[in-house]
């Protein structure tokens, strides 16, 4: 599986990189902080992977990094995607490490 820092992703954004956001996490999360992802719960995931880009690089991301992990596992195993890439440490990190003003939880 691949991955990407938080730094690296702060990069791609500032360098208007082509690629896609997802967030795995529910609905409740996304509205205490966001990275204005399109928001697919996990749990939804085996019905909307279809609106996962095949075109471009798509960066998953979750709270912590293991749901978005999950969620790549999965559609790398079924769908045989290979364009997916696993936000390490998730939105945490990014809080922690990018924009220390995000509320986290």
């Amino acid at each position: 599986m691949k991955s990407i820092t938080v730094q690296e992703l702060k990069n791609w954004i500032d360098n208007q990189v082509e690629f896609q956001l997802i967030d795995v996490r529910e609905p409740h999360e996304n509205e205490i902080c966001t990275l204005n992802g399109l928001l697919i719960p996990m749990n939804d995931v085996p019905a909307r992977f279809g609106e996962f880009s095949t075109e471009q690089k798509v960066v998953v991301h979750c709270r912590s990094g293991m749901r978005s992990g999950n969620v790549i596992q999965y559609l790398e195993q079924t769908q045989g995607f290979e364009n997916l890439y696993n936000l390490e440490g998730g939105i945490l990190a990014w809080a922690r490490e990018i924009d220390p003003s995000m509320q986290s939880y």
